[in-house]
């Protein structure tokens, strides 16, 4: 209650607040925005602004014709490969695409021992082969082989940035392919060889390998139509079958065949690494050119095959650990020279031009072949000074012309190469004189009749007096023929040679199968004609045979793969008499005294009869030795590529030692045959001196009639 009594007014809720205005809310301030002053542009400003407005302008123009562009390249591309796809034969028909056709050597065991051409061994597929073999592969060259679609941008970027920055073009080097790119490489793009654009295969081959950007493309639409066409076994099998793994094997089955003597279908890991590990560098990595670098990269192929688990540690270490070993006839690498000598004389339809797969049985025995090679290595290694650029070269034949081996020069590893056996033509020197002696023989003198080893000077017409000399200056008076054959000297070979007629010993040397062009002057008895070394083994086995003329071969039949039927025969043997029976075993009886008493006496074989000739040409350029035993001729030639005269070797010398180690090999746990030969009883009555008047071919039977049978005529 209130002291005043007044009652106050009620409260109105509309006057509740009279005294008070109601005020709107504040509208929240804003701050007071100040006005940016221009900016002074200076005159690069304003070109810098220009530049990135025009910069925006491109990349807009260029993205939106980019994407449309590459919309219409995709639809192009995409079109090209359904084209592609279309056109391409079944992959059946392009497992073999070869130009030519492959020539494989047996040896007269039947064993192979050298492959010629391209090498095909038979169709292998992806789901035949071996699993190891496939793996490696796949690991080495396209391990996301079975996921894209024949292209790998991933890939081909990868590419380009290792070449970029090894300092390589864009496209050299590193190509980034995946194996069904490389598979269309292979196959040229479907472009068969035609000899009317390329002048022969391997121009053929260098442009299928031509890689531009133009080519690059190609091959991708190609690639994609295969992907579009084939399987992905069916791409593999196709690349399985054509890829060059070196040593002229096209596929996989020819190169297991030709490294390791089985089929791709029986490979283990090891073996596969090193096949697969061709894919890079054939040549270079080929086992048979050097085995330590392809194990090396075999070792690669299996730490990729490691890491993508197609091998577990344990196989992996097991392979790294047990390399793949070459077979046998892989790692001999025997028979280079001979093969080469095969296919040089063999018809080229059969040989370098093949179109078919040719198979050659043959007279090389790989045991004498392997005795040849390590004799002359010993020889080079043990008497030859180091450094020395001196060749040589070895011939081992039957007495029927069969070539039991074959070495054309001291690096016997080789395909190709100059054969120094059969394609040097040297001077014989005195290899030459057996033929004079046995025209002697023939006319039915005897080795032990005399002959004058006195001074000898002839007129030759055009040329003026000719004095020769014997080769140790020295001059023995009478002597007889043996004698003078034993000490290889040139005074009694020049008179007897005169005696008999140079016509005579021309026609008995050609009849043995000395068929270069022979002189026609009295040096023909010094041997200054020329033939090569298969040539004078194979006069020289006439004589061992009794005398019938001898024609040099290697071939023993010559058949298509897969057929029974020869095709050609054999190309050599024994053909006609030369000189009578009696005549070659006199003869074979003097070069027996040769090696048992005079200059090849290096060559002796204690417990073998042996009957042989040194030959050493003017200031010793050529240095020779021929001999037989009764089982096989062998012949050495010794000397310089570029006719540089040897320091101190005769034929006698190294060449004869070079004969002797060949033949204590190939003799060994043989038993001794004797040789076909007559000795002598009684020498014969004729002296052959010296003759006062000119070098002319004197009559025989008038000399012999006048019993002065001049040396000088």
């Amino acid at each position: 209650m209130s002291g005043s009594g007044r009652k106050k007014p009620p409260l109105v809720a509309d006057k509740r607040y009279a005294e008070k205005v109601a005020k709107p809310a504040p509208k929240p301030s804003r701050p007071k925005s100040r006005k940016k002053k221009p900016v002074r542009r200076g005159p690069l400003g304003w070109l810098a602004a220009a530049v990135r407005g025009i910069l925006r302008w491109i990349v807009r123009l260029v993205w939106g014709i980019g994407w449309r562009v590459g919309v219409i390249a995709a639809l192009l591309i995409g079109a090209a490969s359904v084209y592609r796809a279309a056109t391409l034969p079944p992959a059946s028909e392009m497992v073999d695409g070869r130009a030519r056709g492959s020539v494989t050597m047996l040896d007269r065991n039947d064993e192979v021992f050298a492959w010629r051409g391209d090498q095909f061994g038979g169709v292998i597929t992806a789901d035949l082969v071996s699993p190891y073999l496939k793996n490696a592969v796949i690991a080495t060259e396209d391990k996301r082989f079975y996921s894209h679609f024949g292209v790998s941008p991933r890939g081909v970027a990868g590419a380009i940035r290792i070449n970029l920055a090894e300092g390589r073009g864009p496209l050299s080097g590193n190509g980034g392919s995946t194996i069904t790119q490389q598979t269309a490489k292979l196959l040229c793009l479907g472009r068969p060889f035609d000899p009317e654009v390329w002048k022969d295969e391997a121009a053929y081959e260098a442009d299928c390998r031509r890689t531009t950007l133009w080519r690059k493309v190609e091959e991708a639409i190609y690639a994609l139509g295969m992907e579009i066409a084939y399987t992905k076994d069916e791409i593999l099998t196709l690349y399985l079958n054509r890829a060059y793994l070196g040593a002229g094997t096209r596929g996989f089955e020819a190169a297991a065949q030709r490294y390791f003597g089985i089929s791709a279908a029986s490979l283990n890991p090891s073996q596969a690494a090193i096949l697969a590990g061709l894919l890079k560098a054939p040549s270079t990595y080929a086992p048979t050119a050097n085995l330590q670098r392809s194990w090396d990269r075999a070792n690669v192929v299996i730490g990729l095959m490691e890491a993508q688990g197609f091998l577990t540690p344990i196989e992996a270490t097991l392979a790294r650990t047990s390399p793949a070993e070459l077979s046998a006839a892989a790692e001999q690498r025997a028979g280079g020279y001979f093969a080469d000598w095969l296919m040089e004389i063999t018809p080229d339809y059969f040989a370098k031009t093949t179109t078919e797969d040719v198979i050659y049985r043959t007279t090389l025995d790989p045991r004498i072949q392997s005795a040849a090679e390590e004799a002359l290595a010993y020889i080079f290694d043990e008497k030859v000074k180091e450094g020395s650029e001196a060749q040589a070269a070895i011939v081992v034949m039957s007495a029927d012309g069969a070539v039991r081996a074959m070495v054309g020069g001291r690096n016997t590893n080789v395909a190709g190469a100059f054969n120094r056996a059969t394609q040097a033509s040297r001077q014989t020197g005195s290899l030459f004189k057996p033929f004079i002696y046995a025209t002697a023989l023939e006319l039915g003198h005897s080795p032990l009749e005399m002959v004058d080893d006195s001074p000898l000077c002839m007129t030759i017409p055009g040329s003026g007096e000719w004095c020769p000399k014997n080769y140790d200056g020295e001059f023995k008076g009478e002597i007889p023929f043996v004698q003078a054959l034993r000490e290889s000297r040139n005074i009694p070979a020049i008179r007897v040679s005169e005696m008999v007629g140079r016509d005579n010993v021309r026609a008995v040397a050609s009849g043995f199968g000395v068929a270069s062009d022979l002189a026609d002057g009295p040096a023909l008895a010094l041997g200054v004609s020329e033939s090569t070394l298969v040539d004078m083994v194979g006069a020289y086995a006439g004589i061992l045979n009794g005398g019938s003329a001898v024609a040099p071969y290697g071939l023993v039949e010559l058949r298509l793969q897969g057929d029974d039927i020869p095709l050609m025969g054999m190309g050599g043997g024994i053909g006609e008499r030369v000189v009578q029976e009696s005549a070659a075993r006199q003869l074979t009886w003097m070069m027996t005294q040769v090696v048992e008493q005079g200059t090849g006496v290096r060559a002796r074989i204690p417990g073998w009869q042996i009957a042989g000739k040194s030959g050493t040409t003017q200031a010793s350029r050529d240095a020779w030795f021929i001999g037989f035993t009764g089982d096989y001729v062998t012949g050495v030639w010794m000397g310089y590529d570029n006719n540089t005269p040897l320091s101190g070797v005769t034929g006698g010398g190294l060449p004869a030692e070079i004969w002797h180690e060949t033949m204590v090999r190939v003799l060994d746990g043989m038993t001794p045959v004797p040789l076909p030969m007559d000795e002598p009883v009684e020498p014969g009555p004729v002296l052959f001196g010296p003759q006062p008047g000119g070098a002319t071919d004197g009559n025989f039977l008038i000399d012999l009639l006048n019993s002065i049978l001049g040396g000088g005529n």
